[in-house]
């Protein structure tokens, strides 16, 4: 599908799928624009065919320019810090960027400036984009690897509204200690806090529902660990390193979790795969390992 940018408005060529369907259809039913959006755009007529603003009953036709004022200036929302960010992907509607160890994904206090949020805040002025700054998942702050950041509402809903139905897929390796003996498995236990500590979940009869798929990439005889190659199906917080914990292969470097001391626990997203939230084209982005990260070797795109 072709789209362009321009200024506060997406031009988008109607494509043949959408030819002779109502804009309102097409708004609702192809874009998928949630309801308080469809209402803001009706209200502001904040949609076009070829440069008219047309009754949404009005018919589209493959070819023709349909205009949506998409672009809204906004206040950032957090901090602009000067960071080096390693972007893996970006264009108007999505940023991609490999997250570092040692940072949050976003301020959990006023006043805090050295997230990722923070130097995408950066980003976004140097680049003279006016936009919130808004997160689709999270890491925890000694994960590394892929977040994916949506520059504008629409984005961000059709971005959510596809990880609700998990088909933003993400794909982590870490390191096991011990040698784990299956192969391939799927560990379905339901996660909770624990009452007992502040930040620590554990596996529970009365937590939310959690499945992860793990494979076996290798194994390091003189570390005692094991490479796991592994998949969500939920999004928990702590997931992986609850769940690996619970088979006896605590995350190398987890102490929280019972794994022996290291500089953080070795757990990286490596990969993320998604529909573009206007495009639909499937979108891939592989996560190296950070330069300089003791915990991993290697090529990251090697063991995928």
């Amino acid at each position: 599908m072709q789209m362009i940018k321009r200024g506060e408005w997406l031009e988008l060529q109607v494509p043949k799928d959408w030819s002779n369907h109502s804009l309102e259809h097409v708004l609702k039913s192809d874009i998928h624009i949630p309801k308080k959006q469809l209402h803001q755009l009706r209200m502001s007529k904040g949609a076009k065919i070829n440069e008219k603003v047309m009754p949404w009953s009005s018919i589209l036709q493959e070819g023709d320019e349909l205009l949506i004022h998409l672009f809204i200036p906004e206040a950032l929302g957090v901090y602009p810090t000067d960071m080096n960010l390693h972007i893996l992907y970006e264009d108007d509607h999505v940023l991609v960027v490999n997250k570092p160890t040692g940072i949050n994904v976003h301020p959990n206090e006023e006043g805090d400036k050295n997230t990722l949020a923070n130097g995408v805040a950066y980003h976004y002025l140097k680049t003279g984009l006016q936009a919130k700054v808004r997160h689709i998942h999270r890491l925890d702050q000694h994960t590394t690897g892929a977040v994916i950041f949506a520059k504008h509402s629409l984005a961000s809903a059709t971005m959510d509204r596809l990880l609700e139905q998990r088909a933003i897929k993400r794909t982590y390796l870490a390191l096991a200690q011990g040698k784990v003996k299956e192969q391939k498995g799927t560990i379905s236990e339901k996660i909770g806090r624990d009452r007992h500590h502040p930040s620590r979940r554990r596996i529970s009869p009365t937590g939310q529902k959690a499945v992860t798929n793990y494979e076996v990439v290798s194994y390091h005889g003189k570390q005692d660990v094991t490479l796991v190659k592994l998949q969500l199906q939920t999004g928990r917080t702590h997931q992986i390193r609850v769940h690996m914990a619970h088979i006896d292969h605590p995350l190398l470097g987890d102490t929280l979790y019972g794994g022996r001391k290291g500089d953080r626990q070795a757990l990286h997203a490596a990969k993320v795969t998604f529909p573009h939230p206007i495009s639909k084209e499937s979108i891939t982005c592989l996560a190296p390992f950070i330069e300089g990260d003791s915990m991993f070797s290697g090529e990251a795109d090697h063991y995928l």
